[in-house]
């Protein structure tokens, strides 16, 4: 019985300890894009079709949407 005095204390600071480490890293950002390196290490960092699409992904246009492209689309 004296060891539960110990080991209930212990746990339960483990367990805040756990949702601060949680809490920290959510609000850092860790967990803001999940797919993006697992999809990144498929292409090659110098194909413009990939700078495109990262780009685009990002939210971010090369070019000004009023005007047309002068590049090919990326299925041609």
């Amino acid at each position: 019985m004296p060891a539960l005095y110990v080991m209930i204390p212990a746990a339960l600071l483990i367990v805040a300890i756990a949702i601060y480490i949680f809490f920290w890293a959510v609000d850092s950002g860790q967990y803001d894009d999940l797919d993006g390196p697992a999809h990144s290490i498929l292409f090659d960092d110098q194909d413009p079709n990939h700078q495109a699409a990262v780009d685009e992904a990002s939210g971010h246009s090369p070019t000004d949407p009023a005007k047309p492209s002068d590049k090919a689309p990326p299925h041609a």
